[in-house]
């Protein structure tokens, strides 16, 4: 089955609104806005949601006089996606470079848990790697 294709050019405001989503599942217009910074009005959120489901990241269903919106991609599939976006974009594709930069930019508040969680899963990945 193909992957399906989805814009990846969210605004701060549907980034914000999509972390929302993920975090209770299910939304209404009303439940985003309570949860919003500096929320716009009703109707501007509404349009937002309408938007995001043009972009296909969201889909609805009417439930009485009000649509539920909810992710049309589990929360992991959507962060490997918007990963490989980035790797690729602003990477070259290196997962080095990533990491690399990821260290560089956490090192000093990563606690040692941290980094042995880490160092395992690298080496998890090098024995997957040679079987």
């Amino acid at each position: 089955m193909a992957e399906k294709t989805f814009d990846r050019n969210l605004s701060r405001r549907e980034r914000q609104i999509m972390n929302i989503v993920y975090r209770h599942g299910s939304v209404t217009v009303a439940l985003v806005r309570a949860e919003l910074p500096r929320a716009p009005s009703y109707s501007a959120v509404r349009a937002m949601l309408r938007v995001l489901e043009e972009k296909r990241h969201l889909k609805h269903i009417q439930q009485g006089p009000r649509y539920v919106f909810s992710a049309t991609l589990p929360r992991g599939r959507a962060r490997r996606s918007a990963l490989s976006h980035l790797v690729e974009t602003f990477f070259d594709g290196s997962a080095e470079e990533v990491v690399a930069t990821l260290l560089d930019v956490s090192g000093d508040s990563l606690s040692e848990g941290e980094l042995n969680s880490i160092s395992a899963l690298i080496e998890k990945a090098k024995e997957e790697g040679n079987d």
